[in-house]
């Protein structure tokens, strides 16, 4: 297992969710597979890998842009998580990066912050049994500017009570690593 190595300057660690902690994507992707050809959409992998760590409703408001489609966002983003929900035992936590939050519990605080709803990140963390190791948890329910604006990352220094400049991001995605940039953090691509 490669491991991710903490600058001694950094005071508050920040993780994306869905495919930082979590290898959940591959469940994302089949979960939107699944609702979109369910509608008798046009399945594109490329354009969902393209919008990871959007909220869902933008998602479906972008893809109906692009595919000329009229899928309600509420309604698709429910069976969405429907599907995710009863297949959930398929996503696997990512070693590596979980290795940081078990070597840093009660040592640096820590946060969440993510583009998907609170249900799910809680579900995730729950079932990885990390949840109770992060003092902030930030999702899309939380009406904050989404990635790749860096609201929501300065959003979460804020309430770890954390100067931007000492805080490191975790991510996988485009969107998060430059909003992570964007309020002045250490941004660490984890892929």
């Amino acid at each position: 297992m490669r491991r991710i190595e903490v600058p001694d300057y950094v005071r508050g660690l920040i993780f994306d969710c869905d495919g930082t902690l979590v290898d959940s994507m591959p469940l994302h992707m089949k979960a939107w597979e699944y609702v979109i050809t369910a509608q008798g959409g046009i399945w594109d992998l490329d354009f969902f890998h393209a919008k990871k760590g959007m909220p869902e409703a933008k998602i479906v408001s972008l893809y109906n842009a692009q595919f000329a489609s009229a899928f309600d966002p509420v309604k698709t983003v429910e069976t969405k998580h429907e599907y995710f929900r009863t297949h959930a035992l398929e996503f696997k936590p990512i070693p590596h990066v979980l290795d940081v939050v078990r070597r840093y519990q009660s040592i640096l605080p820590m946060a969440v912050v993510s583009g998907g709803v609170r249900e799910i990140v809680e579900l995730e963390l729950t079932e990885l049994r990390i949840k109770n190791c992060f003092d902030v948890i930030l999702t899309a329910d939380d009406g904050i500017k989404p990635k790749p604006a860096p609201d929501i990352f300065l959003e979460a220094a804020r309430r770890l009570g954390i100067d931007p400049e000492h805080c490191q991001v975790f991510e996988d995605g485009d969107l998060g690593l430059e909003g992570a940039r964007l309020a002045g953090m250490l941004a660490t691509d984890i892929r």
